[in-house]
């Protein structure tokens, strides 16, 4: 999302946290989005037609020698969604601690591959069913460190409770971008939501940019101490043909141990006109969630304007 506007403020002690601070800055964005997804015969769709929203409030100030963030994210359904406070040490890294809408590190990289628009595994009802993507809930700790080798370090945490986790949650993942162009990362966790459904999750992806070309693979595995285990392999290309229309390949094949493989493929292309994006995407989901002959087709449509 594009700034809309910046303020200089001044900030009361307390604004932020208890403690001196000297001045804060504060940051505006946001956009809306209408989507169209259809082509899925056996989903419920209603229209196909659905509308997004929201608007971001970010103020930075300094406290007592380190900068303090508070972000808060407005959307028009639920009024108040995501919100977080994050303190930055300079090098030695960065602490956030997210009450609503965080993401633990293998969360937020659950499917890295290039794409203009969605992953494969998306659109279709059912086909995310099983995707290997950590644990994230409300009230987290993440800290970041990024070293100048290209080196990145994010650990999550997320306390035991009652409404989100029954046992507490923890993850770490581990990415090199030193190399012009090559991106490639680590992210391990242990899972047990309900007590007794132990689950080890773990990631291993890398991707290389080279001219308007962007390729990409994602090995990711689940072992369940109570369940078939998972794996899922995805790789994708993408290529920017200029600096507004981009198109794009993936597929993801998702295995389960005694069932069916997911096959999802998917084609993408976007395009930007100044604060305009229009994205679509085709998907074609064979087996979806490891039901044998489950097979569908569907297509998204999505049109975003960014303030």
């Amino acid at each position: 999302m594009n700034k809309y506007t910046k303020i200089g403020l001044t900030a009361l002690a307390g604004s932020l946290v208890a403690g001196s601070v000297s001045a804060a800055e504060m940051s505006v964005s946001g956009s809306a989005t209408m989507t169209y997804t259809g082509g899925d015969e056996k989903a419920t769709l209603g229209n196909g037609w659905v509308m997004g929203d929201s608007v971001s409030f970010s103020a930075t100030g300094d406290v007592n020698d380190f900068a303090v963030t508070y972000s808060v994210e407005l959307d028009g359904t639920t009024g108040v969604d995501d919100y977080s406070l994050s303190m930055d040490f300079g090098d030695a890294g960065v602490l956030r601690f997210d009450g609503h809408g965080g993401s633990s590190f293998l969360s937020a990289n659950d499917d890295v591959m290039p794409t203009a628009s969605e992953e494969p595994w998306d659109v279709i009802t059912g086909g995310d069913t099983s995707v290997i993507n950590g644990h994230a809930a409300n009230n987290a700790f993440k800290y970041t460190y990024a070293h100048e080798s290209g080196l990145n370090l994010t650990l999550t945490y997320i306390n035991a409770a009652d409404a989100e986790n029954d046992v507490s949650y923890s993850d770490y993942g581990v990415t090199y971008t030193g190399m012009e162009g090559l991106t490639i990362g680590f992210g391990q966790g242990d899972v047990e939501v309900t007590t007794g459904t132990k689950s080890d999750e773990s990631t291993l992806f890398a991707k290389y940019a080279i001219g308007g070309a962007t390729v990409g693979i994602q090995k990711s595995e689940q072992d369940n101490e109570s369940s078939s285990d998972l794996e899922s392999t995805g790789i994708g290309i993408s290529y920017a043909v200029n600096d507004d229309l981009t198109i794009s390949y993936g597929n993801n094949t998702r295995e389960k141990v005694g069932s069916d493989d997911q096959e999802a493929v998917a084609i993408g292309a976007s395009y930007t006109i100044g604060s305009l994006g229009v994205a679509v995407s085709m998907h074609s989901i064979d087996n979806v969630n490891n039901t044998s002959s489950d097979d569908r087709e569907g297509y998204q449509m999505v049109l975003t304007f960014a303030f």
